[in-house]
C-alpha cells in the first residue's frame, strides 16, 4: 500500500514538473506517453491534482487548468501584483470595454456572426473583432448556411486559459437579454475567408 502511494506521488511530481517547465498547455496523450500510462488514468490523476491546487482552501499560487485534451498551470489572479513587481512587468494588455462586450456576447451565444454581435451591442464591432482575433481569443469556425454565408465565430481554448476556465459551462450565470439567436447554424467549413468586408477596421468603429 505504501509503495503504491509513493508511486502515485512520484507520478504526480513528474506531472507537476512537466507542466511547470512547459508553461503552455500539454496534451494528456504526451504526459501519458512519457509516464508509461494510459490516457484515462492520466486524466484521473491530473483531475485529482487539480482538486488540490484549485480547492477553495488551497493556498497554492497556481491553478491547474484542465481542458478536453490538455492541461496547464496558470497563476492565481490575486497574486498578479506581486508577479508584476517581482518580474518588472508593466501594466497593460488588458481588454478594452468594447472588446469585453464583444467577447461576452460571443462566449454566451456562440457560434455567432459579426452582425449578430452588432445587433446586440447596437454599434459596429469590427475593430473589437479584429483585436480579439489578433489576441487569439476568438476564431472563425465556419459559415452560417444563410444568404451571404456570413462567418461564424467562437471562443478559443486560449479564452478559457486566460479567464481561468476549464470549460464554457463554468461561465458565470447571466440574465442579459439578447436578440433572438440566429436560426440553428448549419456550419459550412469549406472556406473560412472573411467575406464580411475583410478584417480591416471600418470607417466608423468602436476603436479601443
Amino acid at each position: 500500500m505504501e509503495e503504491q502511494i509513493n508511486q502515485l506521488k512520484n507520478i504526480e511530481g513528474a506531472i507537476e514538473a512537466i507542466l511547470y517547465a512547459a508553461g503552455y498547455p500539454v496534451k494528456y496523450a504526451k504526459i501519458a506517453e512519457v509516464l508509461g500510462l494510459d490516457i484515462r488514468n492520466t486524466k484521473k490523476i491530473i483531475q485529482h491534482m487539480s482538486e488540490e491546487f484549485n480547492g477553495e482552501k488551497s493556498k497554492r499560487g497556481v491553478y491547474l487548468l484542465t481542458f478536453d485534451e490538455t492541461c496547464q498551470f496558470c497563476t492565481k489572479e490575486q497574486y498578479a501584483p506581486y508577479i508584476r513587481e517581482a518580474l518588472g512587468i508593466r501594466r497593460g494588455g488588458n481588454l478594452s470595454a468594447s472588446s469585453m462586450e464583444v467577447l461576452a456576447v460571443i462566449a454566451y451565444n456562440q457560434p455567432v456572426t459579426r452582425s449578430f454581435v452588432d445587433q446586440v451591442r447596437g454599434v459596429d464591432s469590427s475593430y473589437a473583432f479584429n483585436s480579439l482575433i489578433d489576441k487569439g481569443l476568438i476564431e472563425a469556425c465556419g459559415r452560417l448556411d444563410a444568404p451571404g454565408r456570413p462567418m461564424l465565430y467562437i471562443t478559443t481554448e486560449k479564452f478559457l486559459r486566460v479567464f481561468g476556465l476549464s470549460s464554457l459551462s463554468e461561465l458565470p450565470a447571466t440574465e442579459t437579454v439578447v436578440p433572438p439567436k440566429e436560426e440553428p447554424p448549419m456550419i459550412v467549413e469549406d472556406d473560412l475567408t472573411d467575406e464580411e468586408g475583410g478584417e480591416s477596421a471600418p470607417e466608423e468603429s468602436d476603436a479601443e
